[in-house]
């Protein structure tokens, strides 16, 4: 992996990019060829039903979570390992309506594998969009795009004649939905956080923003590589089961807009008083290469500072660090990923 040295973030060492390696199935591997000629077509059968002919019909929300449940527990995907910050186990029931993501709320999510998106719609029932490090302004798609999304190649900019809008106006016109942001733009192997698009920064003050992190065990089912379809079901339906690790943060508001009209304070001249109006700045823009978009998309001081809480409750609930690799890095190792694979 010396080639790919320069797609590892140069403080942390973390390679974001890369597959994570699927262990050998040994004396086992019979049993996994099993599972997997099995489970596929009853896998392939279950989602072409929904996405074909059950989501289009009047069966109401409950009966579209369980036509999801139905797709997710087909490869084992069974436990699931919840923890909300703040929330005792057992205790959920008390803190039901302030604790999770409920409908006019925005839901901030790690981006490393279909099921992602898969989970947050048999859970929550929300509203995707896509994100760009290029502009603030979402795209709103659908459940079955959220998940070709995650092996597509990443993007720069949204495709020409794409329908934008920000956060706020999609808010208002899905009152009782909740919308999922993928800040990060692309997928990753789950060992890092990327910079941030800016597009958590539309949203409306009093809106409460959820970060919520995806982790898996086994780890490989994550999609790093554009296009691995065939890795991905066979790491995902040839193992027995599977466990989603799931965290969800305390809310964030997005107070950037308020903290931007408030007037400064005027300060008196002299060397000290400029030093010490200065020494917040340059500590707000330390971070600046960890976030915000690929070109700078002027971000301001207390906008820096929502997506760093944002980013930093992300990096906490799934244990890894932020890392300063991405979108344009990630289109680079994809090229050089192909190049190396072609010899």
């Amino acid at each position: 992996m010396e080639k790919y040295s320069q797609y590892r973030d140069r403080a942390s060492g973390i390679a974001p990019f890369f597959p994570i390696p699927t262990q050998p199935s040994g004396l086992y591997l019979p049993f996994h060829v099993f599972l997997f000629l099995f489970r596929i077509p009853i896998l392939l059968t279950v989602t072409l039903s929904y996405f074909i002919v059950l989501q289009w019909l009047p069966i109401g929300s409950l009966g579209k979570k369980a036509s999801l449940w139905l797709i997710l527990g087909t490869p084992g995907i069974w436990w699931i390992d919840l923890q909300i910050d703040g929330v005792k186990r057992g205790s959920l029931a008390k803190y039901h309506q302030t604790r999770l993501p409920q409908p006019g709320t925005i839901i901030a999510s790690s981006l490393t594998s279909p099921i992602d998106a898969l989970y947050l719609a048999a859970i929550f029932d929300p509203i995707f969009t896509a994100s760009y490090p290029s502009t603030r302004l979402v795209h709103q798609i659908s459940l079955f795009q959220a998940l070709l999304r995650a092996f597509a190649e990443p993007q720069l900019e949204p495709p020409p004649n794409t329908n934008l809008c920000n956060l706020e106006t999609l808010i208002r016109k899905h009152p009782h939905r909740a919308v999922v942001v993928f800040p990060e733009c692309t997928t990753t192997n789950g060992r890092g956080i990327l910079p941030f698009s800016p597009s958590i920064l539309t949203s409306p003050p009093r809106t409460k923003i959820f970060p919520i992190s995806l982790r898996y065990s086994p780890g490989d089912i994550t999609s790093p590589v554009p296009g691995s379809y065939v890795t991905f079901l066979w790491n995902l339906l040839s193992k027995p089961t599977h466990c989603i690790r799931v965290r969800i943060a305390e809310v964030v508001y997005n107070n950037s807009q308020s903290a931007a009209s408030a007037p400064r304070p005027n300060s008196p001249n002299g060397y000290n008083s400029n030093f010490l109006d200065t020494l917040q700045d340059d500590i707000s823009s330390s971070s600046e290469t960890l976030l915000g978009s690929e070109e700078g998309d002027g971000i301001t001081p207390s906008e820096r500072r929502v997506l760093d809480k944002v980013a930093e409750a992300l990096a906490r609930l799934g244990r890894v660090k932020r890392v300063g690799l991405g979108v344009k890095e990630k289109l680079d190792f994809v090229r050089a990923w192909r190049r190396q694979r072609r010899r």
